[in-house]
């Protein structure tokens, strides 16, 4: 399966719905993305260490009934990987110059990871351009994230596995500048086959296939080092959501058990019209894990 062409023409290609891959630029910068189907339009922002592919099961079904558009973020896969604009703030004035470049006033939004954390700066910056939003398992960054545990602060014995919750290590990992690049050189799926191992309540939901895709698109200095730069801006970030009034736009939260408090707490906090729903039987990455039901409640919930 690994041996399958990884090219965003014939992944895009590979999908049931007539998508097509292109690059627009905008706001100073390359952006790739995947666009099919018909309807208002509806936005798809992935996360690290993804690409657009991370929302392949749903984007067929989802097609059927909205133009949708899985975007590659600034310094992701097929985007282009400048020196800087990696802060949130300006990542959405990204989507915000695509979805105008496009021809479209407006549109929905759907954000993973650090997708999610775009989706809502679009939000709160360019709330003329939003519709609605729908963030999966991850808010935007506040100043609880200077206090995430990197290691297992429960009874001594307890381990990475059976410690409530996510210690996101990494966090701190990729703050340091220079160093990953040359610690991951040819070692990016190692890499990435340990968070998915982490995070995945099952294995089989991200297949070799996408496990291929996923660790070609992060295997240069460049791609690392790009993004890395989403969480070195982390500390600016932090300080621009400080002046955001709370979104008015209407937010669905999705999220797995491990951060569904950490979701409502925040969105219910920052948004006037949200509502967060579990997805059982899932990690972290929903639409790989649940793509039915995420698409049913996206679905709903843009309806």
């Amino acid at each position: 399966m690994t041996d399958a062409p990884l090219t965003d023409r014939d992944l895009a290609a590979f999908l049931e719905g007539d998508f097509t891959s292109a690059h627009a630029d905008v706001n100073g910068t390359r952006l790739h993305y995947v666009t099919g189907g018909e309807g208002e339009p509806l936005v798809l922002l992935g996360g690290w260490p993804q690409t657009w592919w991370q929302f392949h099961k749903i984007m067929p079904e989802l097609a059927r009934h909205y133009r949708v558009i899985a975007v590659d973020l600034r310094g992701m896969g097929g985007s282009a990987k400048p020196p800087s604009g990696y802060d949130k703030k300006t990542m959405a004035r990204d989507i915000h110059e695509l979805i105008r470049h496009l021809g479209h006033d407006s549109a929905h939004l759907v954000g993973h990871d650090i997708g999610a954390m775009v989706a809502y700066a679009v939000a709160a910056n360019h709330p003329e351009t939003t519709r609605k939003v729908a963030l999966l398992d991850v808010a935007h960054p506040d100043q609880n994230f200077l206090e995430i545990p990197m290691l297992p602060t429960a009874e001594p014995g307890t381990d990475w596995e059976t410690g409530p919750g996510y210690y996101l290590w990494w966090f701190a990992f990729n703050q340091v500048k220079g160093l990953p690049e040359q610690l991951l050189d040819g070692r990016v799926g190692v890499f990435n086959d340990w968070l998915f191992g982490y995070m995945l309540k099952d294995q089989s939901s991200i297949d070799e296939r996408s496990r291929a895709v996923y660790a070609a698109a992060y295997s240069t200095p460049d791609a690392l080092r790009a993004g890395n730069a989403w969480y070195q801006a982390f500390r600016q970030d932090i300080a621009d959501f400080a002046t955001y009034e709370p979104v008015r736009a209407p937010l669905l939260g999705l999220a797995g058990e491990a951060n569904l408090d950490y979701l409502r707490e925040s969105l219910t906090r920052h948004g006037t019209d949200a509502v967060v729903r579990a997805v059982p039987d899932a990690g972290h990455y929903l639409p790989e894990e649940q793509p039915e039901l995420v698409t049913k409640e996206l679905m709903e919930f843009f309806a």
